[in-house]
């Protein structure tokens, strides 16, 4: 059986991703707070592809989510399948300011033209 890990970045990856499960586990029968809720043996026939079981048999999606600023992360964890993800799935970086991008191959004096 193969497994995939989501990876979903900024705020655009973000929102699609957050939908994107919302689908996949209503397609597997899994509720919001990761408990099979199903009525099909199908739908737990291929459920190690996208959630790993967790000790209380609870689902949990095989996903990273990042983002530069805590809001987008916020948002998802506040939404109708927010408590389907651990803490440790949120990578953000409070320090960094996405709107101040600076460097590349221009940034430097000895670049520029």
């Amino acid at each position: 059986m193969r497994e995939i890990v989501h990876v979903q970045a900024g705020q655009c990856g973000n929102q699609i991703g957050t939908k994107f499960w919302e689908v996949i586990s209503d397609e597997h029968g899994i509720d919001p707070a990761g408990n099979y809720a199903g009525d099909s043996a199908l739908q737990l026939e291929r459920i190690n592809v996208y959630y790993n079981e967790a000790s209380s048999h609870k689902y949990v999606p095989r996903a990273v989510l990042v983002d530069l600023e805590p809001g987008t992360m916020d948002s998802v964890r506040s939404g109708t399948f927010g408590q389907l993800f651990r803490p440790d799935n949120f990578i953000f970086d409070v320090h960094l300011d996405g709107t101040k991008i600076t460097g590349g191959p221009r940034s430097s004096k000895k670049n520029s033209r």
